[in-house]
């Protein structure tokens, strides 16, 4: 039935708004012809391949290896990679396209994968934004290439694991979990909480905290635990409202060895980036504009008879025109306000830049559970029946403003505070 509604729904054209979306993004990002090639390459794929799989991968909970397969023989593991390494070269705005293009179709592959393309643009451009001393980036350039090169060559995955049910994530302690210089590497110890990609990924890139005398945040460590090392175990069951194919189970490092080739930034250089470049944390948000955009697509099909069985028009009811009309303005509200911060993301950004980035975090994840409640009220009963996305897409919306390190709270503690107050003012 799902597999019947996305081939209706691309006949009739309501699917097949991702050229106008391209056509708009080209207006405003001046995008070349092989960042559109991009674009319609994961469209495609998304649509024709991915949907008819999204509702088995959910009500199993399981990890969508298919869609992986799909990715590496695309070569779209190296999205974010240079293209002087193998790679496509897509830069931040681009990814952040793709990936909510990517979502519009399935979400749980759009949002898995960004787990492991931020690690490849962190690493990227960005750790070179940071002005690093010669011999250190000369160091970091040559264990970059070695990550890129088991990427394009043996379709290396990543998974990076934030969460340890405390408030490291958040910035505002250090991580609990340790890493402990033992000759030509590091002793790990610690746990990882919603470490998506669980069981599928083939390195475990973590933050650490460096095992010395008076640590704090500064000397987080960002450290790739491979899948198969001594000492490393995925434990725990994995049956949660939402977000089920991120498979995001709980992680645990007892005296895991590491070599020095497997730290993949400069000891410092992720807390130099965290402040520097705070965009780095909005790259969650492209999954949920996409769902955005899938949860309208939905409802319009569904109110204009064309999602089967349901085929009676039910557009002419001046409620249900009313409450597109909401759905609309919601959307290109949260897009405008996304293109936006997305445009202007770059190392050390003014304060209404940041100001901004937390403002669209916040706006896009809950204007995207608010769509989806609508959509489920103005759709009605039936809409929600599986195997019918509607249903699905409403409990993953729900799940996007807890996602770390910018939850919804927290994307309000910030804007308050940093709206009253200048860096490094205080009330006496």
């Amino acid at each position: 039935m799902t597999k019947g509604f996305f081939k209706e729904h691309s006949r009739s054209g309501v699917l097949k708004k991702g050229t106008d979306l391209t056509g708009r993004y080209i207006m405003l990002f001046n995008l070349s012809p092989k960042q559109k090639e991009l674009l319609d390459l994961v469209g495609t794929l998304a649509r024709e391949t991915f949907v008819p799989r999204a509702e088995k991968y959910d009500r199993e909970a399981s990890f969508p290896f298919e869609n992986y397969a799909d990715l590496r023989a695309h070569n779209l593991l190296a999205l974010c990679i240079p293209e002087s390494e193998g790679g496509w070269g897509a830069d931040y705005q681009t990814y952040c396209l793709v990936a909510a293009e990517m979502a519009r179709y399935c979400v749980t592959t759009a949002l898995t994968l960004n787990m492991h393309c931020a690690t490849t643009m962190w690493i990227g451009s960005m750790v070179d934004n940071l002005g690093l001393p010669s011999d250190v980036q000369a160091i970091h350039a040559a264990r970059r290439s070695a990550a890129y090169r088991r990427v394009v060559r043996d379709g290396a995955l990543h998974a990076q694991p934030f969460s340890e049910g405390n408030q490291a994530a958040a910035g505002k302690q250090a991580f609990t979990t340790t890493a402990t210089r033992h000759g030509d590497g590091w002793l790990i110890n610690g746990r990882k909480i919603f470490a998506s990609l669980s069981g599928a990924a083939d390195y475990y890139v973590i933050l650490a905290t460096e095992d010395k005398p008076d640590a704090s945040a500064r000397d987080t460590l960002f450290l790739a635990i491979p899948k198969d090392v001594e000492g490393f175990s995925i434990v725990g069951d994995w049956d949660p409202l939402g977000m089920r194919g991120t498979v995001s189970r709980t992680l645990l490092m007892k005296n895991v060895f590491i070599p020095n080739d497997l730290q993949l930034m400069p000891s410092g250089a992720y807390h130099q980036l965290a402040l520097r470049w705070p965009h780095m944390f909005l790259t969650l948000a492209p999954s949920y504009m996409g769902l955005c955009q899938a949860i309208y697509d939905f409802t319009i099909a569904y109110l204009r008879g064309e999602v089967p069985p349901m085929r009676e028009k039910r557009r002419r009811q001046p409620l249900k025109q009313a409450a597109v009309a909401e759905l609309k303005i919601m959307l290109e509200s949260a897009r405008a306000l996304f293109l936006s911060a997305i445009a202007e993301a770059g190392p050390d950004p003014s304060k209404e830049a940041r100001l901004r980035a937390y403002a669209t975090q916040y706006t896009v994840m809950e204007t995207c559970n608010r769509m989806a409640a609508l959509a489920v009220r103005t759709c009605g009963g039936q809409s929600i029946l599986r195997p019918l996305p509607l249903e699905r897409m409403y409990r993953d919306s729900r799940c996007g403003s807890l996602m770390l390190p910018w939850t919804a709270e927290i994307c309000i503690e910030r804007l308050g505070r940093e709206c009253l107050y200048e860096l490094g003012e205080r009330d006496d």
